[in-house]
């Protein structure tokens, strides 16, 4: 439960620390004195959006910390531990500044935190419900929860998001593969013509390349060989005289001379490996003309083969030694987009899977929210009852529709009807009921609601709006009695209410022409007597007010 709460340059509050208890705290004051600023801090600390304006006129920040013993708060003890922020004494410290920039940060126990920790922890410590709560009843989505609450729906719901996600993100994928598949379905036509033709035509690997050179070298055959005769004359087959003859002739004349002078023995050796080089290159060269074809057909072949290509290359656009490239890429991309056929098949099967699987889920959700909902109709229109609308009926209307598009919250159609006289059909909520009732109806679910769930604190902003007289006792009694067991805070303007809090505190709000401050402190016995006496009289009190202010108050 909240312990101790202390607030700093928040808004129009200079500084507040306030101690708190277990049982029902009722929070009154003067009209515009701020009765709600303390829970606005708290809900700061909880993890609420934060914003600049919160900080208070000429202050360099604001600063919030809320105290809250966890003795028996096992959930959120459980949470401190898993995220290693817990402490040893059962207690959790959370706190929350803003600068005048609007740069907020979030601690929990004194370690920094990211905001949403703070939001996280703060649902398993206080459940907030607004004076607008009633409004938000006639929403399907606000319906929903207020059964999932009741009824503890949270794995049930959970599995029905998770496999609703599923269901989602493989839809997605599906709708993007079809979308383009008229697309790709004429590309493959496409395709399919370009490879027949390539294929027919059956490019080998670099043979343009090959082609090509032995292209050339033939287109220049007659130039070849008689460069070939030419070479071979000068070098070693010459009548006149070659290279070969006069090398060897040097040789002779040289080695007889070795004897007169040894170095020439070097020369003679050097000259002696020549005449083996040219040897070989005459060999090879008469090798290369002997082997030289000239024939004229086999060079029209690839002449004509040749020319096939660079057509074929000039109509796909590319160069004629890339041809065979591109058509493994051809043939790579029709393969994909084959297999981008096979994908949406399987796809197709995968969200048939992951639907049923949803509706298996959506359906015991569904039938666990139909129980639920017959219970949950029966004691709301018991409640309404004690509220002063003796003859209103309550019903939690629920149909399941598979035939609506999915939704993470379930297959169920969900509608909140009351009939609020005697003898009238039940009819949507939103359209019989006034806005006392609503407020008497939203009044009555809030309060079973919490009787359900595990949160330590409560608190009623204003809810009572639009109640007053006999209902208004009658919903002090019932705040009260959940007050027995859970700490309830309830902001309020109604004495018949504030006067059954466990204690009472009052706000007020001071100026001195330069700033304005709020204040807000706990009242003793007889504080509380006059402050419901000004709640039923107004600023005039009188000793009949004072009177009826002390049979308000319960002690």
């Amino acid at each position: 439960m909240l312990t101790q709460l202390t607030v700093q340059n928040f808004a129009i509050v200079q500084f507040l620390e306030l101690e708190f208890r277990q049982g029902m705290t009722t929070i009154t004051g003067e009209t515009g004195a701020g009765k709600s600023i303390a829970i606005d801090a708290l809900g700061l600390c909880l993890g609420e959006r934060a914003d600049a304006n919160m900080v208070r006129t000429n202050t360099e920040k604001a600063e919030v910390n809320a105290r809250f013993n966890l003795k028996d708060t096992p959930h959120a003890l459980s949470w401190l531990q898993s995220n290693e922020l817990e402490n040893d004494n059962n207690e959790c410290l959370l706190r929350r500044t803003i600068s005048k920039e609007g740069r907020s940060r979030a601690y929990i126990n004194g370690t920094p935190v990211p905001v949403s920790q703070l939001k996280s922890l703060g649902h398993l410590l206080v459940n907030i419900h607004g004076q607008h709560a009633h409004q938000s009843l006639l929403k399907n989505e606000i319906q929903l929860s207020i059964i999932d609450e009741y009824a503890n729906h949270q794995a049930l719901l959970q599995k029905v998001k998770d496999t609703y996600q599923g269901w989602f993100f493989l839809n997605k994928q599906l709708k993007q593969q079809l979308l383009s598949q008229q697309e790709k379905q004429a590309r493959k036509q496409l395709l399919e013509y370009q490879i027949e033709e390539l294929d027919d035509f059956g490019l080998g690997e670099d043979e343009f390349q090959t082609i090509e050179q032995e292209h050339k070298r033939l287109a220049n055959s007659g130039a070849l060989l008689e460069a070939c005769q030419v070479s071979l004359n000068q070098i070693s087959e010459g009548e006149e005289g070659d290279s070969l003859s006069l090398l060897q002739k040097s040789i002779s004349l040289l080695e007889m001379q070795v004897d007169n002078d040894p170095a020439i023995g070097t020369i003679v050796s050097n000259l002696q490996e020549a005449v083996i080089q040219i040897e070989e290159a005459s060999y090879e060269l008469r090798h290369f003309r002997d082997n030289l074809e000239l024939d004229p057909e086999h060079f029209q072949q690839l002449e004509t083969r040749m020319s096939e290509i660079l057509s074929l290359a000039r109509k796909h656009q590319v160069q004629p030694e890339l041809l065979y490239e591109l058509h493994q890429k051809l043939s790579k991309e029709y393969k994909q987009l084959n297999n981008s056929e096979i994908q949406i098949e399987q796809l197709t099967i995968d969200l048939q899977h992951a639907e049923e699987n949803y509706f298996k889920h959506a359906r015991k959700l569904s039938q666990s929210r139909l129980r639920y909902s017959k219970e949950l109709s029966t004691k709301i229109t018991k409640s309404i009852h004690q509220l002063n609308m003796q003859e209103g009926q309550f019903h939690v209307a629920l149909e399941q529709n598979e035939c609506k598009q999915l939704s993470p919250l379930g297959i169920d159609n969900i509608e909140f009807q009351v009939a609020t006289n005697a003898g009238q059909t039940l009819q949507d909520l939103g359209k019989v009921a006034s806005g006392g009732e609503l407020s008497r109806i939203g009044l009555a679910i809030q309060v079973i609601i919490s009787q359900r769930v595990s949160t330590p604190t409560l608190i009623f902003d204003e809810v009572d709006v639009g109640i007053s007289g006999s209902t208004a006792a009658i919903v002090g009694k019932l705040l009260r009695s959940l007050g027995e067991n859970t700490q309830i805070f309830c902001v309020t303007h109604l004495p018949q209410v504030a006067g059954n809090g466990h204690q009472q505190m009052f706000v007020n709000k001071q100026s001195d022409g330069k700033s304005t401050n709020t204040r807000m402190f706990a009242l003793n016995h007889q504080e509380r007597i006059n402050e419901l006496a000004r709640l039923l009289g107004g600023d005039t009190i009188t000793e009949h007010t004072l009177a009826n202010a002390q049979e308000l108050l319960i002690s």
